[in-house]
């Protein structure tokens, strides 16, 4: 699936939001959001010290710091999302599981 995400990064945009995303960290908008200690992304509870601060739409693809594009993960979902968006993350599990062909991407938009 990697051959098909496209990823131009732009690092002075990267640069600027990691620093919005730790001062994130610091707000009490986001401890409360890690108080539960539950991953967003598998509902698994690993206590708020294990959990990280993930982009839903990855810094690295023009995401930002901001309230409504960051959740609580654990390392785990976190490390294995990496820079996909939504879509493609399910798109990825379901080329994991063997319910779509892993050319999927090659034929999107091919009409025949």
């Amino acid at each position: 699936m990697s051959d098909w995400v496209d990823i131009r990064k732009d690092g002075q945009h990267v640069s600027r939001e990691r620093g919005k995303a730790r001062e994130l960290r610091k707000s009490t908008w986001w401890q409360q959001q890690v108080q539960a200690g539950v991953c967003h992304y598998c509902g698994r509870q690993v206590g708020a010290e294990a959990l990280t601060l993930d982009h839903v739409v990855p810094v690295a693809r023009g995401g930002t710091s901001t309230k409504g594009n960051v959740v609580p993960a654990c390392a785990a979902c976190n490390k294995t999302k990496k820079y996909l968006t939504p879509a493609e993350r399910i798109l990825a599990d379901l080329e994991r599981d063997g319910l779509v062909a892993d050319d999927m991407a090659d034929d999107e938009g091919d009409e025949t």
